[in-house]
């Protein structure tokens, strides 16, 4: 006969076996968090066949859905809100699919480059990628033909290439407050008269500080 010290450990490990699982409970939140959020979108995209202007922001995005293409391969949008999200990056296709956008606002996201095809958007007027993280401004950006505003403030820009900015077809007003700017850099984007460029003051280097 086995002693009930056996029988006690084995009716424990019985107990511990029929627990349910801790994470159980966090993953079953996640699930109906996910479930909304595809609601959402799904709602939004219904919603945008309507008014032909997509509003995606703060649905919890870390890119862009490939169902949000499908849904609106026969709707001509004119403007795309991507904002409040944790996108990392958007893809080629994205342009090639909403080409005919005037408006797209993609600040308060984690997106560090744009890719090429973002050029070839040349209904785009109005480009909003402020509070991100970009150390210098996507070359893509010098191409689009009838870009006219720039919001890329409150972003890790250090660097410019400013006659690449100079020679921008139709870029009028540029945003570019709250950024690390070089200060050699500062002192070109400065010196630009052709359009209206928004800049913090700049910080003076350690050999400029008589103070320090």
């Amino acid at each position: 006969m086995r002693p009930p010290s056996q029988y006690n450990q084995e009716i424990a490990t019985e107990a511990d076996d029929n627990e349910p699982d801790p994470r159980l409970g966090a993953m079953m939140i996640c699930t109906r968090l996910a479930g909304r959020a595809v609601i959402r979108v799904v709602g939004r995209c219904n919603e945008a066949k309507e008014t032909e202007n997509l509003d995606l922001s703060d649905c919890q995005l870390m890119q862009v859905p490939d169902a949000v293409y499908h849904l609106m391969r026969h709707t001509e949008l004119k403007t795309c809100d991507l904002s409040d999200n944790v996108i990392t990056k958007i893809p080629p296709k994205f342009a090639a699919n909403f080409n005919l956008i005037t408006d797209l606002n993609l600040s308060h996201n984690q997106m560090a480059k744009l890719p090429d095809e973002c050029a070839e958007m040349g209904s785009l007027e109005r480009l909003d990628i402020s509070y991100n993280t970009f150390i210098d401004l996507p070359n893509c950006i010098f191409r689009i033909p009838n870009l006219k505003y720039l919001n890329a403030n409150t972003n890790h820009i250090v660097d410019v290439e400013v006659e690449c900015l100079k020679e921008a077809p139709s870029l009028e007003d540029v945003d570019l407050t709250n950024n690390p700017i070089a200060p050699r850099i500062h002192e070109a984007l400065s010196s630009i008269i052709r359009m209206r460029i928004s800049l913090s003051p700049r910080e003076k280097e350690d050999w400029e500080d008589l103070t320090i």
